[in-house]
């Protein structure tokens, strides 16, 4: 195989009845997949908290750098959705430039980050239920994780199967939802604070530049996922155009979300970080403390919105990875059909949504917290794996077509080495214990996919042919 003309190796399964239904989704639509993935209302919700307790006021800070380097690993992205419009887009765009070995894993790695992801917002979903009921004085109604997740799972798994265009629109209508029930509960709080200044959080003095370099990771964090509407190019109109302002304009909305969100809850607790960064609960400290306890439980609520249009962005997502990787017979050919009436890979929304529940039952043993925050973790790991693949990638697919520029250059610099330090960021110092063990188990599954790989190369060399076009359907 030629170094300069090395393609992604996997021949694709004979050609089927039905394929992916193309151009269905609209602009809005797209933009709408990437921003449920990222479900920005749990940022708020929770995941603030680790920021806040790492940059303190300076937390808005930290989200700022954040959303620059999602931008800059966007515009890697971009490069690349630009020049090549395909469904499951991560595991081809890397392995048609790095080799099928590189391709195939960071599908792998792929779909565990949108399937983890999944698991993650799944298991919340108790947390969050839970909170609302006992907010309603009704905490003894909680169902039992046994009944609920996979019911949630359920409802998720027939809105994918059913039409992606409805799913989409289900994501677009659940998220907008809820981040405007955040937005108006900030709007609120702040306006009955009086001031829109806050000296504590702006005044140089006041900004550790130790503590934001240590939150970045944290905040990048509640990024990931802004990419997965690349992987529905196949079904959207003008993939060429559209997709690459969806993966854009979602980095620049939820990230100017996070920045005015953190501001100004810090500014309603009078630029007191230390009760985000102490609360499990932190906008339910921002309305006590504003004398609105009743709105923590619309928050919730709001969550619980915004977590479903997450999971079910994530089985679209990880569904047309798992599709895209059956048609080049990474897995049985048949997670590669299309349902001839939904146009929709039902088989392989089945296999995410089963894989999903199983992980899922399988962390119920965990305190739901822990479980949340393995399953997260893990789950960033893939994304970062790919992230960093991309930033490498994209100058090397436009030096070959000889498109590359000194921008370029720069910007997938820029990429890797913010990729490299999130990286690092994320094993150093090394976490305790059980937490120390998660890097060795996404090996360990990494190290699976790669056996396989070689495996199958092994024992049916005749699925390796060469091959230059995109994957059909």
């Amino acid at each position: 195989m030629s170094s300069s003309t090395e393609t992604l190796a996997f021949a694709p399964a004979a050609p089927l009845r039905a394929g992916l239904r193309q151009g269905t989704l609209t602009p809005l639509e797209s933009l709408s997949q990437s921003i449920a993935n990222i479900a920005p209302t749990l940022t708020p919700a929770i995941n603030i908290t680790v920021v806040a307790g790492l940059a303190g006021p300076s937390s808005w800070l930290a989200y700022l750098v954040a959303t620059v380097a999602m931008l800059v690993v966007a515009a890697n992205i971009n490069v690349l959705a630009r020049r090549h419009a395909l469904s499951g887009s991560f595991f081809i765009y890397i392995g048609r430039t790095l080799g099928p070995f590189a391709g195939v894993m960071a599908g792998w790695s792929m779909i565990a980050a949108y399937l983890l992801t999944a698991v993650a917002v799944t298991i919340s979903l108790g947390i969050f239920l839970g909170n609302v009921l006992a907010g309603l004085g009704l905490a003894g109604l909680t169902p039992p994780a046994w009944i609920l997740m996979p019911a949630f799972l359920a409802l998720v798994g027939y809105s994918a199967y059913r039409d992606i265009k409805l799913s989409s629109r289900i994501g677009l209508y659940l998220e907008g939802l809820s981040i405007a029930i955040i937005v108006v509960i900030i709007a609120v709080v702040t306006a009955r604070h009086g001031s829109l200044l806050d000296a504590t959080q702006l005044a140089p003095a006041n900004i550790h530049l130790g503590g934001v370099t240590s939150a970045l990771t944290f905040a990048v964090f509640s990024f990931v996922g802004f990419e997965s509407s690349a992987t529905l190019a196949k079904e959207t109109a003008d993939p060429g155009r559209n997709v690459p302002r969806a993966v854009m304009l979602s980095a620049a909305l939820v990230g100017s979300f996070f920045v005015l969100a953190s501001y100004f809850m810090v500014l309603a607790l009078d630029g007191n970080a230390d009760i985000i960064a102490k609360s499990s609960s932190p906008f339910a400290e921002i309305t006590a403390h504003a004398g609105m306890p009743w709105a923590a439980t619309i928050v919730y609520a709001a969550a619980m919105i915004s977590g479903f249009a997450c999971a079910l962005a994530c089985i679209n997502a990880g569904s047309r990875l798992i599709f895209s990787m059956g048609r080049f017979r990474f897995f049985g050919a048949a997670v590669g059909e299309v349902h001839a009436e939904h146009r929709t890979p039902h088989r392989a929304v089945l296999v995410g949504l089963l894989a999903t529940l199983a992980i899922t039952l399988a962390l119920t043993p965990l305190s739901p917290i822990d479980a949340f925050g393995d399953a997260g973790t893990v789950a960033t790991f893939g994304f970062l794996v790919v992230y960093l693949l991309v930033c490498i990638v994209a100058p090397l697919d436009l030096r070959r077509s000889g498109e590359l520029k000194a921008q370029h250059v720069v910007s997938s610099v820029v990429g890797v080495v913010l990729m490299l330090f999130v990286i690092w960021g994320s094993l150093y110092p090394v976490p305790d214990y059980p937490m120390n063990l998660l890097p060795y188990l996404f090996a360990l599954y990494m190290g699976g996919g790669g056996a396989w790989f070689l495996y199958l190369k092994k024992t049916a060399p005749q699925e390796f042919a060469n091959i230059e076009h995109d994957l059909e359907g």
